[in-house]
């Protein structure tokens, strides 16, 4: 099963899945209450937005989905993967709009944006460590950063604890899939899948544990790749089988969801990230009709844009919140705000993409990965976020 061209499906879901952690983080920063009629029920809307890390977990997924799916499109097997050009790949896609971010980021903090300091226990850090943190973002132990010191110790930087999880995970995917055995990287899958809702359930008190750590998320990835080796195998099911299956899978992931993980901390990611899988099975060869292509147009560009999106709606919503503080902020007047943090993000995002992520990330491929790797998938397709 080869993703030569970019699925609908598949980036509205994505799209879905970032809309759903720029929710939380709205809801955050202004409040979980929204000024909607009675007739919506406010239980209903406060799960929607309290359960956006939810939205991280689909992310996870979608990327052991995607990642798995293309190593198999471009190499035929996943023992044969170029592990010097999968490495170069994901450093040329991810790097670029990553080090604009914490460029960004370190010089709102020089300028001394309050929203852009480092904050333990409300009281400010000393200046060294800002330059820890970015570290830990380029190695990838931000999460871990994130459990020793707290969320939210750097407003904008924070988000990047589901990039290291990731790229750990990442790290070691190579070596797995191109020297060990079938039966031991099913093992490995598994023992994740196992351990996840275990390190979970164990560190239920503590969601910078239950959150944020490697174990908590590996499973997720792993159900992911699970999912794209079996969407390989093409199951024989007719056009209309897969649509009903997707529908069937959207409506349990939507139930997931809305349940929250309130008392769900060990399993409720499990249950969603299956639900994630199936769904995506359902839809990787799955063609969309002209009226879904134009319904689902808006999101899939959401979706295709959710990395940038990812990286840089935290800037946008730290600079609202620094002009448009909460306390100042009235119900009637939280849903044009919420409107304009949505179209400052998009607007950052496109930009972001056309003048740096995408030249970038082409130019840095065909100049140093090869031309295999150029004609035959598009900048984004790759690309995955998480919150």
């Amino acid at each position: 099963m080869l993703l030569q061209s970019r699925n609908l499906y598949i980036d509205t879901l994505r799209g879905v899945a970032i809309v759903l952690v720029m929710l939380l983080h709205f809801g955050l920063a202004y409040g979980f209450k929204l000024p909607l009629p009675d007739a919506v029920p406010p239980g209903w809307v406060r799960a929607l937005l309290v359960s956006g890390n939810y939205g991280v977990s689909m992310f996870f997924v979608i990327s052991g989905f995607l990642i798995t799916s293309n190593v198999l499109g471009r190499y035929g097997t996943l023992a044969a993967i170029d592990m010097k050009r999968f490495y170069l790949l994901r450093l040329f896609r991810l790097g670029p709009l990553l080090l604009l971010m914490l460029a960004i980021i370190t010089t709102l903090w020089l300028a001394g944006v309050p929203k852009f300091d480092n904050y333990h226990d409300k009281q400010p850090m000393p200046s060294w460590f800002q330059w820890v943190a970015i570290f830990s973002v380029l190695t990838f132990w931000h999460n871990v950063l994130i459990e020793v010191v707290g969320n939210w110790f750097n407003y904008a930087m924070n988000i990047c604890w589901s990039l290291s999880v990731e790229e750990v995970f990442y790290l070691t995917f190579p070596f797995l899939v191109r020297f060990a055995r079938v039966r031991w990287q099913l093992l490995v899958a598994i023992a994740f899948i196992v351990v996840g809702p275990a390190y979970r359930w164990l560190h239920r008190d503590d969601e910078n544990y239950f959150l944020y750590g490697y174990l908590a998320c590996f499973d997720q990835i792993a159900i992911g790749c699970l999912a794209a080796l079996i969407a390989a195998r093409k199951p024989g099911w007719s056009v209309i089988m897969r649509r009903v299956g997707a529908m069937l899978c959207a409506v349990v992931l939507a139930y997931v969801y809305l349940q929250g993980f309130d008392g769900h901390e060990a399993f409720g990611f499990t249950c969603l990230a299956l639900a994630t899988a199936c769904l995506l099975i359902c839809v990787a060869d799955l063609d969309a009709s002209k009226l879904g292509a134009r319904l689902m147009r808006p999101l899939s560009w959401v979706g295709s844009h959710s990395y940038e999106l990812y990286l840089f709606h935290l800037i946008v919503l730290g600079i609202l919140t620094g002009i448009w503080p909460k306390a100042s902020i009235e119900l009637n007047t939280k849903l044009p705000l919420m409107a304009l943090f949505f179209a400052l993000s998009m607007m950052v995002a496109a930009l972001a993409a056309r003048c740096v992520g995408n030249p970038l990330n082409q130019y840095l491929r065909s100049r140093y990965a090869g031309s295999r790797t150029k004609a035959r998938f598009e900048s984004g397709a790759e690309a995955v976020r998480s919150a």
